[in-house]
């Protein structure tokens, strides 16, 4: 559910054409998607905004509990500035806002990427294998909870990207880059918060239909890999593709095949005559179609790890 794209430069707003908005993993910065802006550009408008308590924007001062909503509201001042519907993309914490934005306003989107969308509050009304999936990102949330409580951010940061990228990840990490991440747990731990206590329902899901392309790592976490599997039965014009070997941070391992798919799904869902020669715009043959029951073992993600 976060990444460590530490880069605290002015956010990503480049470009001419249909807007694209990208939404980032927690922890880290629309710098995430630099990569992929390169590839969108010159043809698309590219917008990656830093969500609340990251990168070049503040910490959310509201009171009372935060929500999906309240970060959406911050996305929902993005779109209306562009003035036109988007395609809108997520990674993991990024997915779920992107998700909660679609059942909000699905007339605002011209298409949805969905990457391990981590809309953990679907899982609460599931069966019991949802139920056990739910029980086990409780658990990593209650531990990243009680760290921030106790002042002990090295120990949550380690349970948070251990769990997501493989055990030894956070030692793994640079100094400079664990340095970096460890101040940004509070906020992690408001997207849990927010992300475990939506009110939608899978039943609320069906409303959606924005086309939807849903990408999974065939080595994920469980709620990750359950939470697709609803939304691909939910979502009345959706696509799923599990990418084989990959796990939670794909957009990262396996950014070819990413970027790859999500290109081409924007490039179906354009106005033909604005649609642009994004390079390449093809899927590639690395997309399977069967997931693994497996983790991603402990691996070098360069600069990001998890939710």
């Amino acid at each position: 559910m976060s990444s460590l794209g530490l880069c605290g430069a002015a956010p990503l707003n480049q470009g001419a054409g249909e807007p694209v908005v990208l939404l980032h993993s927690s922890g880290g910065s629309g710098a995430q998607w630099r990569s992929l802006t390169e590839r969108l550009l010159p043809h698309r408008h590219v917008v990656a905004p830093d969500l609340y308590g990251y990168g070049v924007t503040p910490a959310w001062a509201g009171r009372g509990v935060f929500s999906l909503a309240h970060e959406a509201a911050l996305v929902e001042t993005v779109l209306d500035d562009l003035g036109e519907p988007v395609h809108l993309v997520g990674h993991s914490y990024g997915g779920a806002v992107a998700l909660h934005m679609a059942l909000a306003n699905p007339h605002r989107l011209r298409s949805l990427s969905l990457i391990e969308p981590v809309a953990f509050h679907l899982l609460r009304h599931g069966d019991a294998a949802d139920w056990a999936a739910l029980q086990e990102i409780l658990a990593v949330a209650r531990h990243v909870t009680a760290a921030v409580a106790a002042g002990d951010l090295a120990a949550g940061c380690e349970r948070f990207v251990d769990y997501w990228t493989g055990p030894g990840a956070w030692a793994a990490l640079p100094a400079p880059k664990r340095d970096a991440l460890a101040p940004r747990l509070s906020k992690v731990a408001l997207d849990f918060q927010a992300t475990l206590n939506a009110a939608a329902r899978i039943e609320d899901v069906p409303a959606i239909g924005v086309p939807t392309l849903l990408l999974q790592g065939g080595r994920t976490a469980t709620p990750t890999r359950r939470i697709c599997r609803l939304l691909a039965e939910a979502l009345p014009d959706a696509r799923l593709h599990v990418i084989a070997g990959a796990g939670h941070m794909l957009p990262l391992t396996h950014r070819d095949e990413v970027h790859g798919l999500v290109i081409a799904h924007l490039d179906v869902n354009s106005d033909p005559e604005r649609r642009g020669t994004c390079r390449p715009c093809q899927p590639t043959a690395a997309a399977s179609a069967t997931p693994s029951a497996s983790r991603t073992p402990s691996a070098s993600v360069g600069t990001s790890t998890a939710m």
